[in-house]
């Protein structure tokens, strides 16, 4: 096997060898584009068959292949479309009980999830009211430091635990165990009970080439005509986050979830290794969360008699991120516009108003640090947590914010990115020595630059002022202490994007285009 996939690899497609033994493969030959296809299905392994077994004896289970038909005229719905032909396939192969889905770049790390995950759908007191059990989303090639703060680490191993007690955690659409009944659109009733002997028997009797053959149609593009699936039933289409509208659904039809994050991670996966990678697919994630919220399924209306409050306003902080791009805009851009100017913005230095600032500033930093110690962090870790906290609520948060605002103004369609994980040699090895990746050029590294450029001539600025103004740099530092030490901050934050600007030879450097213009831009400013 470890021949195959290396030879696989390294070919860039399926073996010719290979090819020859699965008919699923051969049909492939006959296919002139990936976006215009028949529906391709094959029975590779038969679970009911004594003879798949592995070397040792073992009985495997059943294993399919399935690419569902594609045509340019029919919408295919992106994953959400894989996922309910998928559901429909494997109820008429298998019908097991309990659904596992997972992501083409993830892979399972623990044997014993299928049996964590179990213990709760099989608990008697609380058990059947559980719809999908969700595991921690964890990554196999983070960096010591996490460069891109790719591990959301206090949101997972903090607020997801929290929101157990008040009706679960949202689907984060992999590493999740589902009940195939609430999938399908089941309601939860008070006194449902599971008979799971009953369940686990309901494996067809027919031939594999017979249910091969019609189970075809189940996966085709007109099935899901005039039926309720991608509304009621299966996941929920029309949202770049499929996984989140899905799990609250669910979760209004009476179901609760559970969240699971065991000692060994169940799965791990892998984490974009550029920055532009990862701000692509947070602006993904933005834009998706709200639309949510803009849209019927808002939680706040949708969930009203249905789920708890508390539960409620726990989806609302992730549905709003892409809105609090403008207060970070404005904390980042007026207080250095206002120095520059000679605006004080906050109270003097000797202003006993100038307390509750410090107070919060201060406390709030102080907390922030302890929760990411707490869960396992390092303090660079915290510092570089900090700095994607800023670009992507600068750059991929605004653009989501942009985006969805079009969307609903009708000038924009509804675009599915599929966030890229490879990347060269060469960026790889700098992704490994914590060196962020910049080397493209995008209209979200220009606003980040510009940022960066605007906040240094600020400090030039202030400093400046003081020099320049002798006798009176006590009463500079005494009128803009907090504005200058503000843009001193942000300053810091954006080190190694003065680095990439000025400083840097590899290829993953900033493009000179970027430069100029966020020179350019910061000075019209």
């Amino acid at each position: 096997m470890k021949m195959r996939i290396e030879a696989t690899i390294k070919l860039n497609r399926i073996p010719d060898h290979i090819r020859k033994q699965h008919k699923g493969f051969r049909e492939w030959d006959f296919v002139l584009s990936k976006h215009d296809h028949q529906t391709i299905l094959q029975i590779l392994i038969d679970g009911r068959d004594s003879n798949a077994v592995d070397i040792e004896g073992n009985p495997l289970p059943t294993l399919v292949y399935l690419a569902r038909e594609k045509r340019p005229q029919h919408h295919h719905h992106f994953k959400a479309g894989s996922m309910n032909a998928l559901i429909r396939v494997s109820s008429r192969i298998s019908n097991g009980p309990i659904i596992l889905n997972v992501d083409c770049d993830m892979y399972a790390n623990n044997s014993k999830a299928i049996k964590y995950s179990l213990c709760l759908f099989m608990d008697e007191k609380k058990g059947d009211e559980i719809a999908y059990v969700q595991f921690l989303q964890s990554f196999d090639n983070l960096t010591k430091n996490e460069i891109y703060a790719s591990s959301f680490r206090v949101l997972q191993q903090l607020e997801l635990h929290g929101l157990d007690a008040i009706g679960g955690p949202c689907y984060n659409g992999s590493g999740c165990f589902h009940r195939r009944e609430a999938l399908c659109g089941k309601k939860y009733e008070k006194n449902y009970k599971v008979d799971w002997k009953k369940v686990s028997d309901t494996k067809a009797d027919e031939s594999a080439s017979f249910l091969e053959e019609t189970c075809k149609v189940l996966a085709s593009c007109t099935f899901e005509h005039n039926t309720t699936w991608g509304k009621e039933m299966g996941l929920i289409y029309g949202f770049l986050v499929e996984d989140i509208i899905t799990g609250l659904n669910i979760q209004c039809k009476g179901w609760t979830s559970m969240y699971l994050s065991p000692e060994r991670d169940g799965f791990l996966g892998v984490a974009p290794i550029t920055l532009l990678q990862t701000l692509v697919q947070h602006k993904r994630w933005m834009d998706g969360h709200l639309q949510v919220f803009l849209s019927r399924y808002c939680p706040l209306l949708y969930g009203y008699k249905k789920i708890p409050l508390k539960l409620r306003l726990a989806y609302c902080p992730y549905n709003l991120w892409a809105a609090n791009c403008l207060a970070t805009l404005y904390i980042v851009v007026m207080p250095c516009l206002c120095l520059l100017k000679g605006i004080s913005l906050f109270p003097k230095i000797s202003s006993p108003w100038l307390f509750p600032f410090a107070y919060v500033a201060f406390v709030h930093r102080a907390y922030s640090l302890n929760e990411f110690l707490w869960c396992g962090g390092t303090f660079r870790g915290w510092c570089n947590d900090q700095r994607m906290w800023l670009f992507n609520r600068t750059s991929a948060y605004f653009f989501a914010l942009f985006e969805t605002i079009l969307k609903l103004l009708g000038y924009s369609r509804l675009n599915f990115v599929v966030t890229a994980k490879v990347s060269d040699k060469e960026a790889l090895k700098r992704y490994d020595g914590e060196l962020i990746e910049f080397g493209a050029t995008s209209p979200m590294f220009d606003i980040l630059a510009t940022l960066a450029m605007l906040n240094l001539f600020g400090i030039f600025g202030a400093l400046k002022k003081i020099i320049l103004d002798v006798d009176e740099d006590l009463q500079v530092l005494e009128k803009f202490g907090l504005q200058t030490l503000l843009c001193f901050v942000l300053v810091t934050i954006n080190l190694p994007v003065y680095q990439a600007l000025f400083f840097r030879n590899d290829n993953g450097k900033m493009p000179s285009s970027v430069t100029y213009k966020s020179i350019i831009f910061a000075m019209l400013a």
